[in-house]
């Protein structure tokens, strides 16, 4: 494992960590989540075949949590591409879960596809802010929304224990939950704030794709709901749509070995 600092949009330093060797696949996590959602996969037989790389987004994990830089989506798309350019990778596959899916869309719509072999959206997110977006979220996950931003010690951690629970499906260990409940701890409220803050329309920049979208989404998820992905097959000209059974959030957590075959196959199918 490489650890890197690299500065994104705006001077914001991004931590960034890099295993394996090959394909270049690039993880973008979600929502108040850490580069550490990704043990899985950095611990698995992927970097037998690929080089695995993922970063703590702005505001998150070891990464620069300024408090005014996240409402401009070229930022956001500076950050990818800074990643992109610092570790000299082409011919890659963005993997963006949930809010992730908005952050690899911001870059695609700011720098194309010339860089980008393929997309696996997992959970994902196209829109924030509008009444398509809002209605793909459930409703136990737009509950917790005024608990993500408040400053009260005991509100904040009691949310983000039922937000780490709430995005799988079966109970986590207690030591899973501790790990879980740590990383989304170590976002500040006012991060968490900005990012639901924003109005971001990526819909048409999905209908527009050139190249090939695999959409992974667990069928009990309460925090994007299944359909948001049933509808971005539907807008995709090459999608392939793979629904996980009693799965919520986070398939790639729920059930490594399938998420690990899929994107495998769809990486070498490329």
């Amino acid at each position: 494992m490489v650890s890197h600092a690299i500065d994104g949009g705006g001077d914001v330093t991004l931590a960034v960590e890099d295993v394996g060797s090959g394909k270049p696949v690039v993880f973008v996590h979600g929502y108040s989540q850490s580069l550490l959602c990704w043990r899985n996969q950095f611990e698995s037989d992927l970097t037998d075949d690929f080089r695995l790389v993922a970063f703590d987004i702005r505001g998150h994990g070891e990464s620069d949590k300024p408090r005014d830089a996240y409402s401009d989506s070229e930022l956001w798309a500076e950050d990818v591409h800074s990643v992109l350019t610092e570790l000299e990778l082409d011919d890659v596959v963005l993997v963006g879960w949930s809010y992730g899916g908005l952050v690899v869309l911001d870059y695609i719509e700011a720098f194309g596809t010339d860089r980008v072999a393929g997309v696996n959206l997992v959970g994902g997110v196209s829109e924030i802010g509008t009444e398509a977006g809002t209605a793909r979220l459930g409703s136990e996950y737009i509950d917790l929304i005024e608990g993500f931003v408040s400053t009260d010690a005991e509100v904040s951690v009691r949310t983000l224990r039922q937000f780490v629970e709430l995005c799988v499906y079966d109970e986590l260990s207690p030591a899973d939950r501790s790990y879980m409940l740590g990383y989304n701890v170590v976002v500040p409220p006012h991060v968490r704030d900005a990012l639901r803050d924003r109005t971001v329309r990526h819909d048409s920049d999905l209908a527009a794709l050139d190249v090939p979208v695999l959409l992974s989404h667990g069928e009990s998820d309460a925090v994007v709901l299944p359909a948001a992905s049933r509808e971005y097959a539907e807008l995709i000209d090459d999608a392939t749509l793979s629904m996980y059974p009693k799965t919520g959030h986070s398939p790639f957590w729920e059930h490594p070995e399938r998420f690990h075959r899929e994107l495998r196959d769809f990486v070498l199918g490329l």
